[in-house]
């Protein structure tokens, strides 16, 4: 009997993600950053998606395993890596140039008794130029970083999986979907400088170097709706940055405005517990616009944040039960 999974992860770049002077094109609009990807994936998109430059670099690892009477008896790896392209609008046309995709590096299955565990990695550098300083020799690079993916994926003989985002660049954004398609967790913080001046060489997994990554569920599609309308209406004025264990609200002080996690991990504590962690893409503090306008959970920084501050009145009270309801879920 065969059985197969997969899982598979697309890198993009979300939007104000970029700082410093590699800004000034995305300002100009010579560049532009991605749209979000979808919430499911269906067959083929994610060569229609490369297709539409929506993605930076997308890794699918898919494999099985043949068990008889219960053993493993065979297993190999599927799927494929695809790295996207970059357009320019230049005035009066575009100028589109691809990516360069480096080799896909696969461990070797990782056989137990009633389990295989396969590794892959995939990725490459975006298709254009970016004269920079970095870290280390040779001091100076002409081509772009280089983004990444590691994932891993378990299958068992009782035909369960799981899956891990075991590694990645700290940049871009990282969404990772189950072997049904679905968008199952991201990665919770991005360091464009980090990544700029580092991910080169073998500052990358090609050469002897990998980067843990701070992985957390995904937000539920309620939030990410009302976040790309405020987004794209640029009805968000205020942004902040919290360092970590910086607090964002206090347990029981007045507030009457909500918050949208653009990048990092906040955690929530209920009377001095911890009870759980919020990453990008979350809207946060709808309670204590239900319930009197008082704070119900202290939100501090676990990692370096970037928060947009929403004025509570931009949302109507149906979205604001609908909120609090995927917090109680």
């Amino acid at each position: 009997m065969r059985i197969e999974s997969s899982v598979t992860a697309i890198s993009w770049i979300p939007s104000d993600a970029i700082e410093g002077m590699p800004k000034l094109p995305f300002e100009l609009g010579v560049a532009r950053y991605d749209a979000p990807p979808p919430e499911h994936l269906e067959e083929g998109d994610l060569e229609r998606l490369r297709a539409e430059d929506r993605f930076r670099e997308a890794n699918r690892l898919a494999a099985w395993i043949d068990v008889e009477d219960g053993r493993i008896v065979s297993n190999g790896y599927e799927g494929t890596g695809l790295v996207g392209s970059t357009t320019f609008s230049l005035g009066v046309t575009d100028i589109t140039i691809p990516g360069v995709a480096f080799e896909v590096l696969r461990h070797e299955p990782e056989v137990q008794e009633n389990a295989v565990r396969f590794v892959q990695t995939v990725g490459g550098r975006a298709g254009f130029p970016a004269p920079r300083r970095v870290t280390g020799r040779p001091f100076v690079r002409i081509h772009s970083a280089t983004a990444w993916t590691t994932l891993a994926l378990t299958i068992r003989t009782d035909g369960s999986s799981e899956h891990e985002l075991v590694g990645a660049s700290t940049f871009p954004r990282h969404w990772i979907y189950d072997g049904d398609g679905n968008l199952v967790a991201k990665s919770g913080t991005i360091d464009f400088k980090a990544w700029y001046r580092e991910a080169h060489g073998e500052r990358t997994p090609w050469g002897d170097e990998e980067s843990d990554a701070f992985v957390t569920a995904a937000e539920s599609a309620l939030e990410r709706e009302i976040s790309r309308e405020l987004m794209a209406g640029k009805m968000i004025t205020e942004r902040r940055r919290l360092e970590p264990n910086e607090t964002l609200v206090e347990q029981g002080a007045p507030g009457d405005e909500l918050y949208l996690v653009l990048d990092g991990v906040l955690a929530v504590h209920i009377d001095g517990e911890e009870v759980a962690e919020i990453g990008p893409g979350a809207i946060v503090g709808e309670r204590a616009l239900l319930e009197g306008g008082t704070r119900t959970a202290t939100l501090s920084a676990r990692t370096p944040c970037r928060i947009a501050v929403i004025a509570g009145e931009l949302i109507d009270r149906q979205e604001l039960e609908g909120l609090a309801a995927t917090r109680r879920a």
